[in-house]
């Protein structure tokens, strides 16, 4: 073979790892989970995001989503919560992965729900609807909350009880974590409320908080003060938009990774 014959043209690097399926967990038939092998190199800040995928059928281009790690910065595994979409680009697909397959990952995590983009409080509220649970799965576990805020607050308002996925997870088997257990027993919250079932605490999170009873729940004083409170929203765009303007009144300001604030949305699920 002459030199000419040889090519010096780059390999073009693929934008996404392919990772092995290690467990997957159908919560409801609308609701599943799932977890994945996590690369060496793959750094990300609790309560981030990534790009997650299958590969395109008869080769075409793959199709990817949006969504929350529902690990800690720190777990060997990263694990995933999703509903299931029947049409669905995406999700009509993936529902259907089950151990040992392979989908495709971004290999760039981003996002606004982390530490960093609040300023210091003493209570940290995580609120969430639906799948919005996800990046509280990360943050509740990352042992910074605890050192930062001294009670966390985890809300998850979604349609039925059964929906409610990961309860037994927050009101129990989060206080054995070996690395924030001790931390969570003490400082740690689950609010759970449902809409159209009967329950304890019934109605959305945004009601709950306009007739001040969830203040009276968790024995707080009522309202959000901008010297104490932060808060996280992620979830539909009706409550993420409602619960924006209800904080609004109250004083607080939007945070972002460049200006930190009193609460941060995720805009990614947004629109």
């Amino acid at each position: 073979m002459t030199d000419a014959a040889v090519s010096t043209s780059p390999v073009k690097a693929s934008p996404f790892h392919e990772l092995e399926v290690l467990s997957v967990r159908h919560w409801t038939d609308q609701l599943f989970s799932f977890r994945i092998h996590r690369p060496e190199d793959f750094r990300f800040r609790s309560g981030e995001f990534v790009m997650i995928g299958l590969p395109g059928l008869d080769g075409g281009k793959p199709v990817l989503r949006a969504y929350s790690i529902a690990s800690p910065h720190w777990d060997e595994e990263l694990e995933f919560f999703s509903i299931k979409v029947p049409d669905g680009p995406l999700t009509s697909r993936l529902q259907n992965i089950v151990a040992g397959d392979t989908v495709l990952m971004g290999k760039k995590p981003t996002g606004t729900l982390v530490l960093d983009a609040l300023t210091g409080g003493e209570r940290l509220w995580l609120i969430g609807t639906g799948t919005g649970l996800a990046p509280w799965l990360s943050v509740a576990r990352d042992p910074d909350t605890y050192s930062r805020f001294k009670q966390v607050i985890v809300c998850h308002t979604v349609r039925n009880v059964a929906d409610l996925a990961y309860r037994d997870f927050f009101a129990h088997e989060i206080h054995d974590d070996p690395l924030i257990g001790d931390e969570a027993k003490a400082q740690l919250t689950y609010y759970p409320t449902v809409t159209r079932e009967r329950f304890e605490t019934p109605g959305r999170i945004t009601d709950r908080i306009k007739s001040g009873d969830i203040f009276a729940d968790l024995q707080l004083p009522i309202g959000f003060s901008p010297n104490s409170d932060r808060v996280m929203l992620c979830g539909s765009m009706a409550m993420i938009k409602e619960a924006g303007e209800l904080l609004e009144t109250y004083g607080m300001k939007e945070g972002s990774n460049a200006e930190p604030g009193d609460y941060v949305l995720e805009r990614a699920f947004v629109g």
